[in-house]
């Protein structure tokens, strides 16, 4: 298993559009072949400062779900709130 960590910083003024679409973005990854769970946290000294901690069963499982439509739809509705790209690392254990 692995789990992966993205990032993000929303932009001003972004954050009640950003938590609608990343809310729905993690409920279209329940469906995804390979996720296990995933949750989201907000950093307590800036609460603009987001982390998503999703585990999949298998890196190429990541993989599928980054380039399946369903994400990259997502994705269209997310990057416009962010003040800069996400940032995704894979971890395992």
């Amino acid at each position: 298993m692995i789990h992966v960590l993205i990032e993000r910083l929303i932009a001003d003024d972004m954050e009640e559009t950003y938590e609608h679409a990343a809310r729905s973005t993690l409920h279209q990854a329940f469906s995804a072949p390979g996720f296990i769970r995933g949750e989201s946290f907000a950093d307590i000294n800036n609460p603009m400062h987001r982390f998503v901690m999703c585990k999949f069963r298998t890196a190429r499982d990541w993989q599928q779900w980054v380039e399946s439509d369903a994400r990259h739809h997502m994705m269209n509705l997310i990057n416009p709130t962010l003040a800069e790209p996400e940032k995704v690392t894979l971890l395992e254990n």
